[in-house]
């Protein structure tokens, strides 16, 4: 992906401290499901995805629970010291408005995040209640889907200095 988004015209970078949060049952990837989830361990996707934010100058804090109320609270936390966050709800995604109202408290800019293509999925993964009060989602893409979220966001944080994201 290259070098961080940046704005061309006044040369500014994005270099930002990110909340890569992971929801339920992710820390059994690689043993669940790998023909739709794929093969590589939570451990395996982290390291990764440390490596990448070390190259484009970005913080990483990472965080998995199989605990709404957690992931609730890492949310509530982020607002002390992030600019972002990239979401990976799981099943959350369709039934969490603890989740969705947390979100939008936080004032933060959220991309939601799929390894698999929810669409192409059984009929209830295809609404997320979660979707309308983040600033984008990606799916589909295995692992490099959080690659695909960090990216944006930092072009996202480029475009909108200040990191809080406001909803309308």
């Amino acid at each position: 992906m290259g070098n961080p988004p940046s704005d061309r015209r006044s040369g500014r970078y994005c270099v930002a401290a990110v909340l890569v949060l992971h929801g339920p049952n992710l820390n059994l990837l690689g043993k669940r499901e790998p023909s739709v989830y794929g093969s590589l361990t939570l451990d395996e996707i982290n390291a990764r995805l440390m490596e990448y934010a070390q190259r484009e100058g970005l913080v990483l804090r990472i965080f998995q629970s199989n605990h709404e109320g957690a992931l609730v609270e890492a949310l509530h936390e982020a607002m002390g010291w992030a600019d972002g966050v990239v979401f990976n709800p799981g099943a959350y995604t369709h039934t969490s408005y603890a989740l969705r109202d947390a979100i939008t408290a936080t004032g933060l800019p959220v991309v939601e995040v799929h390894l698999s293509n929810v669409y192409a999925r059984e009929e209830f993964r295809h609404r997320s209640v979660l979707a309308p009060v983040c600033i984008g989602q990606v799916a589909g893409f295995g692992w490099c889907s959080y690659l695909v979220a960090l990216y944006a966001l930092q072009g996202y944080l480029v475009e909108h200095p200040g990191g809080r994201h406001s909803r309308a």
